[in-house]
């Protein structure tokens, strides 16, 4: 197990801001953990009494909508930290995180968080500005479902995944893998029209299929439809 002081995934957090004591308290309370591809790291209601600190791998966010199914709100990877605003509002989890891959995950108790919160302002900035961000890409992605058409949802999303994850440098394809249920919830669409969609985007060269995983060939032209 890595110690906070020396881990470089602090560097891609609100984590930046803290002293090297106070990480090195972090250190010594903090636990560390494996999420299996497919496990629940906390479910939507739960009490939180923490921040989770993603090392590696990647997890879906998701929100029960009124009948009954998860909606994708967002795709957490390595350097985020979650449950920030459910400690700071003091709030049970408003969302599910399910690994999408095996995850490295550090948990930070709450009254580290909350102390650091109160007493170092530019940690408390960091935490307010990220918040502020999640808020931000929330607002745009209501937006996106809101004025765009599916296929150029569709285009964005793939994009996304790729901003998110990367690429494998040698089969090009998405590292992110999606099931087509998964993508056709973050698209906001029927699993048979994302389906079909992904066909004629491969038809038309956009994009490469082989099993689950996708290679966008022409960005330029996804990048047209984003916008």
């Amino acid at each position: 197990m890595g110690r906070c002081e020396q881990c470089i995934i602090r560097e891609f957090s609100s984590l930046k801001a803290l002293t090297r004591e106070e990480l090195e308290t972090i250190s010594e309370t903090k636990n560390h953990f494996i999420v299996r591809k497919g496990e629940v790291l906390f479910f939507e209601g739960d009490n939180l009494n923490g921040v989770f600190c993603v090392k590696s791998g990647f997890c879906k966010l998701t929100k029960l909508n009124s009948n009954g199914k998860d909606t994708i709100i967002k795709l957490a990877k390595g350097g985020e930290l979650l449950g920030q605003r459910s400690i700071i509002n003091e709030e049970t989890s408003n969302l599910t995180a399910t690994a999408l891959e095996d995850m490295q995950v550090c948990f930070i108790p709450k009254k580290e968080m909350l102390d650091y919160f109160a007493d170092n302002n530019k940690f408390s900035l960091l935490v307010t500005r990220d918040i502020c961000n999640h808020l931000k890409d929330a607002d745009k992605g209501l937006a996106d479902h809101t004025h765009k058409t599916v296929r150029e949802r569709l285009a964005i999303i793939l994009l996304k995944l790729e901003d998110l994850g990367g690429v494998n440098p040698e089969t090009k394809a998405l590292n992110i893998q999606l099931s087509r249920e998964d993508l056709a919830n973050m698209v906001g669409t029927a699993t048979e029209s994302c389906i079909r969609l992904l066909s004629d985007m491969k038809k038309e060269g956009l994009i490469q299929l082989s099993g689950k995983k996708i290679i966008l060939v022409n960005k330029s032209e996804l990048k047209n439809l984003a916008q």
